[in-house]
């Protein structure tokens, strides 16, 4: 049942960030959710390699993941019909001239329950790498697969029974204030709003200019991956990811395939991301001079945008110099181990809803992620 009293929301982006918001802001707010394509997590979400690392990112998202922990592992109930992670692993390796730089990154994540391997560790846990390739490595027992699949879905279930409406299929031409209130014209629709929450990723910039309000600077950056039949014998479900310590290319198991990327950070403008071939003979490259394979044909193929603002640190907040316009962006690679921490802080900012208890006492300052800090 709608409540009169409580705000009207506009969230633009039906991504892994504005899905998740919405369905935690619905219990708290009138929420609308507009997205352009005629399908959710169309772009970077449904493009994710989806794994939870707790050692990855800049100490904020760090912080984001272990509150997100708790939902991931244990999610509301009716919430999803299988478990939104499957244990994985994830084995960082070195050559002899990264061994530092695989130093500096063990210290950094001190935080993170990491263990330490020599080359002969290495070599018994990863049967693929070739020998004397690596001379050491950390590995990270507690990353996990995500379900992203499971994840869209369940949050857009909680969305649609707390009485939200979806829009797809309808691009945002037009923002502006009307006194109090902002109003939006999204394809046939014309839309009035206290709040307005830009979680449109790597377009979030080119809105924000639609508004009248100051861009941050946000860098959308493409990431190519592919896939290739692992060998025959091969385990794929027992085997780790593995990461290149440079994070030059990484290789995980995926749906009976093995999924490979040369990590790149190409940038680009804000579009349907594609691969470039340059981009695909590197991963392969980086990856056949790691991994003893034999790859005779490529299954599969894409890229995916991942958006940074300028410190690498997501934005989640109200703009200090536009009333009711909230920042919801800048996820970078991280949008979907962070989701549940972002979406809850979200609806805290925005709505007044409760910080569940991991948000509260795991997460990071909400200062640290507030658009403020660029202006």
């Amino acid at each position: 049942m709608i409540n009169e009293s409580q705000p009207t929301v506009v969230l633009i982006g039906a991504g892994i960030a504005g899905i998740s918001a919405a369905a935690a802001l619905a219990d708290h707010a009138q929420v609308t959710l507009i997205e352009r394509e005629t399908q959710p997590a169309y772009h970077a979400t449904g493009r994710s390699a989806a794994i939870q690392s707790q050692a990855y990112g800049s100490p904020a998202v760090r912080a984001l993941t272990r509150a997100s922990d708790p939902f991931l592992s244990a999610p509301p109930d009716g919430f999803s019909e299988h478990p939104l992670l499957t244990p994985r692993g994830l084995i960082s390796v070195a050559r002899a001239d990264q061994l530092d730089h695989l130093r500096a990154e063990y210290e950094e994540n001190s935080d993170s329950a990491l263990t330490w391997l020599d080359a002969d560790e290495v070599e018994s846990r990863l049967p693929l790498l070739r020998r004397g390739y690596a001379v050491a490595g950390f590995l990270n027992a507690d990353a996990q697969d995500i379900d992203v699949h499971a994840l869209v879905q369940g949050y857009l279930r909680q969305f649609r029974a707390a009485g939200g409406r979806l829009i797809r299929g309808a691009e945002v031409t037009e923002i502006r204030k009307t006194g109090d209130h902002w109003q939006l014209r999204a394809g046939d629709d014309i839309l009035q709003a206290d709040i307005v929450v830009n979680a449109a990723g790597a377009w979030a910039d080119g809105l924000a200019r639609i508004a009248g309000v100051n861009p941050i600077g946000l860098e959308p950056l493409r990431r190519s991956a592919l896939t290739f039949r692992p060998p025959e014998g091969v385990d794929t479900a027992a085997m780790p990811m593995i990461l290149d310590a440079e994070e030059r290319f990484y290789v995980k198991p995926d749906a009976g395939m093995l999924l490979a990327s040369p990590a790149n950070e190409s940038p680009s403008d804000p579009v349907d991301s594609q691969p470039e071939d340059i981009e695909i003979a590197e991963a392969m490259d980086r990856v056949l001079q790691a991994l003893d394979l034999d790859v005779r044909r490529i299954e599969s193929k894409w890229a995916g945008l991942r958006t940074f603002p300028p410190d690498r640190t997501p934005i989640c907040g109200f703009d200090p110099d536009h009333a009711g316009f909230f920042w919801l962006a800048g996820q970078g690679g991280y949008g979907i181990q962070t989701a549940p921490a972002m979406a809850a802080l979200a609806a805290h900012l925005i709505g007044g809803a409760p910080l569940p208890a991991p948000v509260r006492d795991l997460g990071p300052d909400p200062a640290l992620l507030s658009p403020a800090r660029f202006r």
